[in-house]
């Protein structure tokens, strides 16, 4: 009998140990029933009892424990007033700036050009022409232009012409401020291309989206003395 209740622990025991845990049963399962989920990048607990994370690049989904159950929403904490799914998705496209390919933008300094700036422009976006106007205003400034053509196919025309231009931020002025379209050029733009997938890496859906040396991060034109607030501040850290 002594024996017998030993084998049952070991028994016990050793199934214990090769359960599956639920980040693997949710990867498994998912993979299984959902062929566009075959490559989970991350599965973990959240704060809510039996609810898991699943992390697909920066897509945010929501599982229970067996991956029955898939969710796609918003994760509220109500106590602490906070969007976790947002906090969360914020934190995984978050911009390293001294991680950004500057070579794949145009450089344009101001004055002594001590702060910095990057900012995602489409050539066809009447918010980019109105803040580029505004940005006439800032100096002391190196400002890195990422030519980012999402909005059209003529888009992309205008920045390859652009980027392939002997002067390519005077084109791009030239267009942007005095609305004189640049001439057709052609050069290699695989730059353009790597700016797109930067763009969607980290979730840049809108032009201008702008990028202040401390890491901050502006969706949309904003005025000059705003750009000014943001710089003093990146400056200073």
């Amino acid at each position: 009998m002594k024996l017998f209740a030993t084998a049952l622990l070991a028994t016990a025991a050793w199934g214990g140990a090769i359960a599956a845990q639920p980040e693997d049963q949710i990867t498994k399962t998912l993979a299984e029933r959902i062929p566009q989920l075959q490559k989970v990048d991350e599965v973990k607990a959240t704060p809510m009892k039996g609810l898991y994370e699943v992390r697909i690049g920066t897509d945010v989904f929501y599982s229970n424990a067996t991956g029955d159950y898939l969710i796609q929403g918003e994760l509220i904490d109500t106590k602490a007033q906070r969007n976790l799914t947002e906090d969360r998705i914020n934190q995984l496209t978050a911009v390293d700036f001294k991680q950004l390919p500057f070579d794949d933008a145009i450089k344009i300094v101001r004055g002594k050009g001590e702060r910095q700036i990057a900012v995602f422009e489409d050539p066809n976006c009447g918010y980019c022409k109105r803040f580029e106007r505004d940005l006439q205003n800032v100096d002391n400034v190196t400002i890195h232009m990422f030519l980012y053509p999402i909005l059209s196919r003529d888009s992309v025309e205008k920045s390859r012409n652009i980027w392939c231009a002997k002067d390519s931020a005077a084109a791009w002025h030239n267009y942007m401020l005095k609305d004189k379209a640049p001439a057709a050029a052609s050069c290699d733009i695989d730059a353009i291309q790597r700016n797109l997938a930067l763009g969607r890496k980290h979730k840049i859906t809108g032009t201008p989206t702008l990028i202040f040396a401390d890491n901050s991060r502006v969706p949309g034109a904003i005025p000059a003395h705003e750009v000014e607030k943001y710089l003093a501040k990146a400056h200073k850290n």
